[in-house]
């Protein structure tokens, strides 16, 4: 089951990661199809036009969520990793005005996206909420190649036939700390009195050498970094209709203007927690680079509480921060194994409520707890984020979203807190509460789930 930490955090382009960056990948592995050709229909002529049907949450949200936009840039050769901005609106408006694309190492192919990209607001497919089917035909109209993609959560795309027939074997090399679940992580933290950190990073060491574990991790905190800090210069009006104005950048003058005054109340720590996740996700719904953590909805929690250890907790120290990271990605296999990550098919406690559960569990490690007391950190964290539904207005990852992830963010450091008070025993045991965040899920209103067609989305006028 083992989730690297690489795969749990992945550099990425806002606004979503199951919207944006997941068709965006999906676009490339069928272009690596289409290279390959392994499955082209047989009796088909060249490939001459390409084209996109969105099925599910990616139609009812995915013009809110750029998902058109990812996948013709996906289509072009883009890639989330190394997304650059300026070239990407050149080549939309190119593709746009001449309804031709050019797909790297494939001919110039027939590509209009009001004709060949479609929403389709019908029943979603089986797989997954997010569904999107990719088809190339030759000029005589037959189908050449087509391939169904389902975008999991936390930019995770797989097949319709990997999604029904899961390969057993993927050929990576067996790892030291096997865990299907909390239960066995801490029986092996109490068999060889690691904490949490160590036994991923030996998982990682099967599979990755030391320098690329730590040229990784490092890479993904300064993009987490670095998106805080560009979030809180941002001014303006953030894209997409709903005229709602970046505010971090004001929050955190007043903050800044008010340090070194006796009087302040203690309670603004909370408001330092949140104007840094506040920052990342504003950066996120304007379609900047982001880490997804475990998802772009909830991208900022993990930052702002990683920014809150690091300057305002005193020792803290810098070297931490790769243990930070670990905890968190241990935490956040096993929701992703055991439950889903996806707030298209379970709600925003797969989002929010996951990533307030890694950054506790990140937070409690750094700052000292035993394994037992991180688990239960992570436990307090998600609880308390069940139910929590995905309802986005006009589809958008700007309202809830943006202060929601301030407020996951105060709830993963209150939960390390509270652990942190206690021995590690509690009542509800962590795989309990993810078992209850599937279940939950499952039984949740589709309304609930990032179609916009129920709670704030329908409430709140979107114009």
């Amino acid at each position: 089951m083992f989730l690297s930490v690489f795969d749990i955090f992945k550099v990425g382009v806002g606004p979503s990661s199951s919207h944006t960056v997941g068709p965006m990948v999906a676009a490339a592995r069928f272009l690596a199809s289409l290279r390959d050709g392994a499955d082209r229909i047989p009796g088909s002529g060249e490939m001459a036009r390409l084209g996109c049907r969105l099925r599910g949450s990616l139609a009812f949200t995915g013009k809110g969520h750029a998902t058109d936009r990812a996948v013709i840039l996906g289509l072009a050769g883009f890639e989330p990793a190394a997304f650059d901005a300026a070239r990407a609106a050149e080549t939309l408006a190119r593709i746009t005005e001449t309804g031709r694309i050019q797909p790297p190492g494939l001919p110039d192919l027939a590509f209009a996206p009001a004709r060949d990209l479609v929403f389709d607001y019908g029943p979603p497919l089986p797989g997954h909420a997010n569904g999107m089917i990719l088809s190339a035909w030759d000029a005589a109209g037959n189908l050449y190649m087509e391939e169904t993609y389902y975008s999991v959560g936390g930019g995770f795309v797989v097949t319709a036939r990997e999604l029904a027939h899961p390969p057993t074997d993927t050929g990576a090399a067996p790892v030291p700390y096997p865990f299907r679940s909390a239960a066995e992580l801490l029986s092996h933290a109490r068999a060889t009195g690691k904490t949490i950190a160590s036994l991923q990073l030996a998982n990682e060491r099967a599979r990755r050498s030391e320098a690329e574990i730590d040229k990784g991790l490092a890479r993904l905190w300064a993009v987490m970094s670095d998106c805080v800090d560009q979030g809180l210069k941002g001014e303006g009006i953030l894209p997409g209709g709903l005229k709602v104005r970046r505010r971090a950048r004001d929050i955190h003058a007043r903050l800044l203007a008010e340090r070194g005054r006796n009087l302040t109340a203690p309670h603004t720590i909370n408001d330092w927690i949140s104007v840094y996740a506040m920052a990342v996700n504003e950066e996120n719904a304007a379609g900047a680079q982001v880490v997804t953590a475990p998802t772009n909805g909830a991208a900022g929690v993990i930052p702002a509480t990683l920014r809150y250890f690091l300057d305002h907790v005193p020792g803290a120290s810098a070297s931490a921060m790769a243990d930070f990271l670990l905890t968190a990605a241990a935490i956040g296999g096993l929701i992703k194994s055991n439950a889903s990550i996806s707030g298209a098919e379970v709600g925003c406690q797969g989002e929010v409520g996951s990533a307030a559960a890694m950054a506790a569990a990140g937070l409690a490690a750094v700052l000292g707890g035993t394994p037992a007391q991180v688990e239960n950190a992570a436990e307090i964290a998600l609880e308390h984020h069940l139910g929590m539904t995905c309802d986005p207005i006009a589809g958008l990852v700007q309202v809830p979203c943006i202060e929601r992830n301030g407020m996951g963010a105060i709830k993963a450091v209150s939960a390390a807190s509270l652990a942190l008070r206690g021995d590690g025993q509690h009542l509800v045991s962590l795989d309990a509460c993810i078992e209850t965040m599937r279940q939950t899920g499952r039984d949740m209103d589709q309304r609930y789930k990032e179609t916009s067609l129920g709670g704030l989305a329908v409430n709140v006028p979107a114009c």
